[in-house]
């Protein structure tokens, strides 16, 4: 086993483990890959104020992420497909977040379904929603995340469409499948992850089988989805979604100051700054660049959470200086998964969570609340020219 010190020693782990259009699906992005790769550039561009001899002893990560307490202002983003990463990866995932005393959001298109979430963990989580032209799923699949205590409802609203991945593509990953022979042989040179999917509990979207009330198959299920993404979706379906769920509600896919308003407007309790990982819009900014805009655009209103590139604890420091309340990480916590299982996860959250401290020591921080734009050079558009 190599010696693992960042979140791209896993990815490299995770590239050799799992099978290329897997890896290539949760790895690449939409398009050109603008987006993709303007979210890690736009992070990499700021820098920090090194301050010195400030007792550095103590550093408290403790939060509130949606008035709930965590362990750091970390949280696990909703995934598609994320039980295809490691057999019962969603499962792992959210047993990972418990233990590293922060929260998990399961995505509609899960392959472990909620009630499969509910039983792996004690706490609450998370879920997000994908709303379907049949709204008879979002009522049904609503009132199963109450039943199973979910706190907080993620809807996710930059999909109206399936932006091109032009890898997907290409390595046959469509409904229906694409076999060729080479992607059967790569199978076939992965055991262990073919293991670990196939002694899974579900190798279908649990969430939609569920609804469909049929066992048609991963790929049946996602042509369902697919027939059902829903163009139409407006601000008035936001209002529909507020009257049913009694929770927090969050807008996630925000990249604008106005929608963000809109958001507050609508009775939002919170919204994430997100282009899809790079995965759908492409040439958009990085989300880092926009989100210290929107977080002056609707200052106290609403929480304001990021993600999209997110890939060690100085990203989330970054982050939280220019507005954010807390980061969600996708990929990262994916590549952990299909790296090393359960145990990948929690690797990848102790790199984060000690990086973070690190880096809040040297930039003269005491806790979360102390953190502010004074910790990066001159201002945010300065550190940017001058690199």
């Amino acid at each position: 086993m190599p010696v693992i010190t960042n979140v791209e020693d896993l990815r490299q782990l995770a590239r050799r483990k799992v099978p290329k259009a897997i890896f290539e699906y949760i790895d690449h992005g939409s398009y050109d890959q603008l987006s993709l790769t303007a979210n890690r550039n736009d992070i990499n561009a700021i820098r920090f104020r090194q301050r010195v001899l400030i007792d550095a002893e103590t550093r408290d990560l403790k939060t509130k992420m949606l008035g709930e307490d965590v362990a750091m202002p970390i949280a696990i983003a909703p995934t598609g497909l994320t039980g295809l990463m490691h057999g019962d990866g969603e499962m792992l995932a959210a047993r990972a977040a418990e233990a590293a005393g922060i929260r998990f959001t399961l995505s509609t298109m899960s392959i472990c379904s909620i009630e499969d979430v509910r039983s792996a963990v004690k706490g609450p989580f998370w879920f997000q929603l994908y709303v379907f032209k049949d709204r008879g799923f979002s009522e049904e699949v609503i009132e199963r995340a109450k039943a199973a205590g979910c706190t907080a409802l993620f809807v996710t609203v930059d999909l109206p469409m399936r932006g091109q991945r032009h890898c997907d593509i290409k390595n046959g990953l469509t409904v229906p499948p694409r076999l060729t022979p080479r992607n059967m042989f790569d199978v076939m040179t992965k055991p262990a992850w073919l293991s670990s999917v196939l002694m899974g509990k579900r190798k279908s979207f649990g969430n939609i089988d569920h609804y469909l009330k049929k066992k048609g198959g991963i790929w049946a299920a996602g042509r369902w989805g697919g027939d059902n993404m829903d163009a139409t979706l407006s601000w008035k379906d936001i209002a529909w979604l507020r009257k049913r769920w009694p929770g927090k509600l969050v807008i996630k896919g925000i990249l604008d100051p106005e929608d963000a308003k809109l958001a507050a407007n609508e009775g939002a309790e919170a919204i994430v700054v997100s282009n899809h990982g790079g995965r759908q819009l492409d040439g958009t900014p990085g989300t880092i660049t926009v989100l210290p805009h929107i977080a002056d655009a609707v200052g106290d209103r609403l929480d304001v959470f990021l993600d999209s590139g997110i890939r060690g604890g100085q990203d989330v420091l970054k982050a939280l200086a220019l507005g954010a309340k807390g980061c969600f990480i996708g990929r990262a916590y994916l590549y952990g998964l299909a790296a090393m299982g359960e145990a990948g996860v929690a690797k990848v959250l102790s790199i984060l969570r000690d990086e973070l401290r690190v880096s809040m020591s040297l930039t003269g921080v005491k806790n979360i609340g102390e953190i502010s734009r004074d910790i990066l050079y001159d201002n945010y558009d300065d550190a940017r020219r001058n690199v």
